[in-house]
């Protein structure tokens, strides 16, 4: 049985029973088979115990948790179930090196760039009628020559920033003539203020944890970063792989979600200068996030088709081998 990520989007119980999981809501129960499970998405209010925990981490499985506006608040996380003292020894020499770290933080921004512009240039084609949204397609792209001039990973999340507003305002440009209700005007992350920063937080998040259950499935330890810094209470290796997947996921996903018009005003709900996804929202957006995470693309290297989740993987493997001196790590860029 192939092992799918499990959403749980409405409040309810989770536990254990025998074997096996029952999900209990108002309106009833389901069971489903934990050898069927490879991660769990809380998107609701959810009650469980202890039991069940000890339950999931013999079975290995992580559970992400969000709170009621969609924020993601952090994961239950069990034990590695593949260690190696070589590579911790590694990866951290490869952290602890300024070369060695500069080189890894450039690549992963090389990656999340190019990908970036491949979006952008799209946009650019379709929106010709549209002043100034061609130009941004040429100011990211001569964002390469600062990725290759920085000196320091603080430089590099400079450039990132700074690549990121320009193609947010890109974005802002296209819908104020097509979906004004969409206009982001500023980038606002705790808490978001309109629908499309709304959007961006959720379907980044999401991204997060997909990468860092594949980071589970390796030896990497996810508290040991390159481009971002580590920090408490976070997974920061995750921060620098989801960089690259977040243009081919997450904004072409977003991008689908406005552009087909399959989100409404009443998928939003909004108080006080917040605005978040509510139950029928987030059910929406998981509905296609699943989808596009099972999308398959032939692989050039592997030449078979393989699917966007298992890309993350093989990036993580990638990155395996570079710190282990075995070859140089290229990050992963579109070409469709």
């Amino acid at each position: 049985m192939a092992k799918q990520p499990l959403y749980l989007t409405r409040p309810g119980e989770l536990k254990r029973k025998n074997n096996t999981l029952r999900f209990e809501t108002e309106d009833g129960h389901r069971y489903i088979p934990i050898e069927s499970v490879e991660n769990i998405f809380v998107l609701n209010g959810l009650t469980l115990n202890t039991g069940l925990l000890e339950f999931l981490s013999y079975k290995h499985v992580p559970v992400h948790f969000y709170n009621y506006h969609g924020r993601y608040t952090g994961t239950f996380y069990p034990p590695e179930k593949y260690v190696s003292g070589t590579l911790l020894v590694k990866q951290v020499e490869h952290y602890q090196c300024q070369e060695r770290r500069l080189k890894i933080s450039k690549e992963l921004l090389r990656g999340a760039l190019s990908n970036i512009l491949k979006n952008s240039r799209m946009v650019a084609r379709k929106y010709t009628d549209i002043e100034g949204v061609r130009n941004i397609s040429e100011e990211l792209s001569a964002s390469r020559k600062q990725i290759f001039q920085a000196a320091t990973t603080a430089d590099l999340m400079g450039i990132e920033g700074s690549l990121r507003k320009k193609y947010y305002h890109q974005l802002d440009l296209v819908h104020r003539e097509r979906r004004p209700d969409f206009v982001m005007d500023t980038r606002v992350k705790r808490p978001p203020n309109n629908k499309m920063n709304t959007l961006i937080s959720f379907v980044n998040s999401l991204v997060y944890n997909s990468t860092l259950n594949e980071i589970y499935k390796t030896q990497l330890n996810p508290d040991i970063s390159f481009l971002h810094e580590p920090r408490e209470r976070r997974h920061s290796l995750s921060l620098d792989l989801s960089e690259v997947f977040k243009p081919f996921i997450a904004d072409r996903l977003i991008f689908r979600l406005i552009n087909l018009q399959m989100l409404k005003q009443t998928d939003f709900d909004e108080a006080g200068g917040i605005c978040y996804l509510n139950e029928k929202g987030r059910r929406k957006v998981i509905e296609e996030y699943h989808q596009k995470l099972l999308t398959k693309v032939m692989h050039r290297q592997l030449k078979r088709k393989v699917t966007y989740q298992r890309l993350m993987l093989l990036e993580c493997y990638k990155l395996i081998k570079h710190i282990f001196d075995e070859q140089r790590y290229v990050s992963f860029k579109m070409w469709w």
